[in-house]
């Protein structure tokens, strides 16, 4: 798949389904005990490395933006989709978000303390994953944190619909933490930790946390 054709079905079925997907998911946290922990990590470990911004890249409407700005750090978010990040200033109106794509980030060299990509790495495919994974380091200073939140598991499937039955067009991937944090050591990154969650029956989440 071309590059343009990814990233152009990720922006309209994120656009499609911003306000429903924002109303659906404003809550979830608050029943993720498991998952506030790991962002609670997220947060120790970047504070470990001295203060400095941090991107929430693939924010979508800013839930995790704005819970990680709540734990004091100086979190921003950044989007592909437009109606996303119209959601997010509109819900949180407090903290910084700005529409750019993940494969080529509107920031600095070595601008960042930290990097989180929470769930958003899903729709990339195999083949620029590594495109990706080079552009985080770029922008994360040496011994930068990045933390990398994903369906666990194998294989992909074409999504045409979610969030109350609108129309979506994007390929959600699954893969092992062995092979994201392989990725990562590729990349140039220390890997510090593979986690698999199982919320659910047949329900998996992976984390990698790793640093610059």
């Amino acid at each position: 798949m071309d590059v343009s054709d990814w990233l152009a079905d990720t922006r309209a079925s994120y656009d499609t389904v911003a306000v429903s997907y924002a109303d659906l998911l404003r809550d979830a946290l608050t029943e993720e005990p498991f998952q506030r922990g790991i962002l609670a990590l997220f947060t120790e470990l970047v504070r470990a490395r001295g203060s400095g911004p941090v991107a929430d890249v693939g924010c979508g409407p800013g839930r995790i933006t704005g819970h990680l700005h709540g734990l004091g750090l100086d979190a921003f978010g950044v989007d592909l989709s437009p109606s996303m990040i119209e959601v997010a200033r509109r819900d949180h109106p407090g903290v910084r978000f700005a529409v750019g794509s993940m494969t080529r980030l509107d920031l600095a060299d070595e601008c960042l303390t930290g990097l989180l990509a929470w769930f958003s790495l899903i729709h990339v495919p195999d083949d620029e994953v590594p495109t990706v994974l080079a552009e985080f380091r770029r922008v994360l200073r040496p011994g930068g944190v990045v933390l990398l939140g994903f369906h666990a598991g194998d294989g992909s499937r074409l999504k045409t619909e979610g969030y109350g039955g609108l129309p979506m067009r994007v390929h959600v991937h699954r893969r092992p933490p062995q092979r994201v944090a392989a990725w990562l050591d590729a990349a140039g990154f220390t890997v510090e930790a593979e986690l698999t969650h199982h919320p659910a029956p047949g329900v998996e989440g992976g984390f990698v946390f790793a640093h610059r």
